[in-house]
C-alpha cells in the first residue's frame, strides 16, 4: 500500500486521504500519495505559524545556523535520491534533477551563513548625545506559494531566507509536485526546527492558496507562478496591507549578432530554449538573429534541435524529459498549431514522441521567419518551443528584444565588447547574459525581473533580506 505523505501543521503530520503524484515519464507509475489540506487545516497552519513567531524571531543565531547548516548537509548527502524523486515527479532529466537538489543544498548553506552575518548600521544623530541604530527585524508569518517547474530550488530559496531572518512559514507547493517540498520540510523538522515554525499545506490553489490570501494573519506573501495568479496575490495583499513579492512570466530574448561564435550561439540557444523541457521562466523562446549569420545559425540550430534525445527523465541518454502533464502538453501543441497558422516556418520538431512507456513526450520545436507580433513571440508558451526572428542589425535586435511586456532575462551572443556593453546597459530585463544561456543563474546573487515579470524585492543572495525583513530605526540619548 502506498504511504500517505501528510501535511505538517504545528509540528504534527496531519491528513487522512491523498492524491496520486504521477510520473510524467511513465503515467502508470505513482510517485507517491500526498494529502490535501482543507481550508480549516490551512487556517490552523497559519495560526500555528503566528503562535510560533515570537519565540522563533528571538531565537539564537547559533540555533538557526545549525538547523539550516544540517539541512544543507543532509540534502547534499541525499542528492542522488532526492534528484531522482524530483525527476520522477516533474520530468527533468536526472542530471538536471540532481543539479537542482545540489543548488538547494547550496542555498541552505548560504543562508546558514547569513544568520551569522546579520548586520545593521550605527550612525551619529544630528543632535549631540544621540545615537542612531538601523536594524532589520523579521516580518512575521510568511505565506509561500511555489510553482511546479523547480520543485526543490524555488521552495528552498523562499524557505531558507524566511527562516534565517526569524520568520515563520506556511508553504503551499504546486499541486503537481508536492513530493520535493515534502522532503525538504521533513529534513528541516528532523534537524531541529521547532513546531509551528514551518507548516506545509499541500492541496488546491482554490482552497489552500485562497485561504492564505484571505488571512489577515499572513504578514507577507512570496509567490512564483502565472501572471494571472500573481495579480490575484497582489490584489489580496493590498487589501490586507501586506508585503508581497511576485515572480511571474517571461518571454526572454536571445540576440545573436553577425560576429557571434556560431558554436557558442547554437549551444547557448539550445540550452536556453529546450533544456528542462523549456519549462523555465528564464527560458529563451525568442531568438533574434541578424541577417549576416541568420541562415548559418538556423541551419545549425535546426540540426541540433532535431538531434536532441527525448525520453524518460531517468534514462542515461535522455537530454530532454517529458512535459509535466497533459494540460501543459496541450498548451504546447496548441501554440505549435498557432505558429503554423500565423505563418511561421516549422523547421524542426513539433511532433509527439513515442517512448517505451506512456508519457508526455514532445520533440523540441523550432520556428523560423517569425515576427515579433506573432502570438508565439508575444505569449509565454512554457514548453520546448522557440522562434527565430530575423533582423537587420544590432539596433533593430535591441529594439525587438525590448518589445515585450516581460523583462526577466535577456541574452546576447557576440564577440564585440562594444555591443555586449551596450546590451547589458540597455536590455530591459532584470538579468542579462552575455555568451551564456538565459536560463541558469547562481544561488548567491539576486534573481528577478522587470515589467510584467516581477514585482517587489529580489530573491536570493543577500538581497533576500529586502523582502524577508523590515527596517527599524532606533534613537538613544546617552544621558
Amino acid at each position: 500500500m502506498t504511504q500517505l505523505h501528510k501535511n505538517l501543521i504545528d509540528g504534527e503530520w496531519i491528513g487522512s486521504d491523498g492524491v496520486e503524484n504521477i510520473n510524467p515519464s511513465n503515467t502508470a507509475e505513482v510517485v507517491g500519495l500526498y494529502a490535501r489540506a482543507t481550508a480549516e487545516e490551512t487556517k490552523q497552519a497559519i495560526a500555528a505559524a503566528k503562535a510560533a513567531f515570537p519565540a522563533w524571531s528571538r531565537s539564537g543565531i547559533l540555533e538557526r545556523h545549525a538547523i539550516l547548516s544540517k539541512t544543507s548537509q543532509e540534502i547534499i548527502a541525499r542528492k542522488a535520491e532526492l534528484g531522482e524523486l524530483l525527476s520522477r515527479e516533474e520530468g527533468k532529466t536526472l542530471p538536471e534533477g540532481i543539479g537542482e537538489v545540489t543548488r538547494a543544498a547550496q542555498i541552505f548553506d548560504f543562508f546558514a551563513g547569513e544568520v551569522l552575518r546579520l548586520a545593521g548600521e550605527v550612525l551619529p544623530s544630528v543632535r549631540p548625545g544621540v545615537g542612531v541604530e538601523i536594524t532589520r527585524e523579521p516580518i512575521g508569518v510568511i505565506g509561500i506559494i511555489t510553482p511546479w517547474n523547480f520543485p526543490i530550488a524555488i521552495p528552498t530559496w523562499k524557505i531558507a531566507p524566511a527562516l534565517a531572518y526569524g520568520n515563520t512559514v506556511v508553504i503551499k507547493p504546486a499541486d503537481l509536485v508536492p513530493g520535493s517540498t515534502w522532503a525538504i520540510v521533513d529534513i528541516l523538522v528532523r534537524n531541529g526546527l521547532p513546531k509551528g515554525v514551518l507548516n506545509l499545506v499541500m492541496g488546491k490553489g482554490s482552497v489552500v492558496g485562497q485561504t492564505i490570501l484571505d488571512s489577515k494573519d499572513v504578514n507577507a506573501i512570496s509567490f512564483t507562478g502565472s501572471v494571472g495568479t500573481g495579480k490575484r496575490v497582489a490584489a489580496a495583499s493590498i487589501e490586507h496591507n501586506r508585503k508581497f513579492q511576485l515572480e511571474m512570466g517571461g518571454k526572454n530574448p536571445t540576440v545573436v549578432l553577425d560576429d557571434a561564435d556560431l558554436k557558442v550561439a547554437v549551444e547557448s540557444v539550445a540550452q536556453s530554449a529546450f533544456f528542462s523541457t523549456g519549462q523555465r521562466c528564464t527560458a529563451s523562446s525568442r531568438v533574434i538573429v541578424t541577417e549576416g549569420i541568420h541562415d548559418k545559425f538556423v541551419e545549425a540550430l535546426a540540426e541540433r534541435t532535431r538531434n536532441l534525445r527525448v525520453g524518460d527523465a531517468l534514462a542515461k541518454d535522455t537530454e530532454i524529459g517529458p512535459v509535466v502533464d497533459p494540460s501543459q502538453l496541450k498548451q504546447d501543441t496548441d501554440y505549435i498549431a498557432i505558429g503554423k497558422a500565423e505563418g511561421a516556418k516549422l523547421v524542426a520538431g513539433g511532433e509527439l514522441v513515442k517512448a517505451a512507456t506512456e508519457g508526455y513526450f514532445l520533440q523540441p520545436t523550432l520556428f523560423t521567419e517569425a515576427t515579433n507580433s506573432m502570438r508565439i513571440s508575444r505569449e509565454e508558451i512554457f514548453g520546448p518551443v522557440a522562434s527565430v526572428i530575423r533582423v537587420k542589425d544590432y539596433e533593430e535586435a535591441l529594439a525587438t528584444a525590448n518589445d515585450t511586456e516581460f523583462g526577466l532575462s535577456a541574452g546576447i551572443v557576440t564577440t564585440s565588447l562594444k555591443y555586449a556593453t551596450h546590451f547589458k546597459r540597455n536590455a530591459e530585463a532584470g538579468m542579462v547574459m552575455v555568451n551564456v544561456p538565459t536560463a541558469g543563474v547562481d544561488f548567491h546573487v539576486p534573481f528577478g525581473g522587470r515589467k510584467g515579470s516581477s514585482y517587489g524585492a529580489r530573491e536570493q543572495g543577500k538581497y533576500a533580506a529586502e523582502f524577508f525583513t523590515v527596517v527599524k530605526t532606533a534613537y538613544t540619548a546617552a544621558g
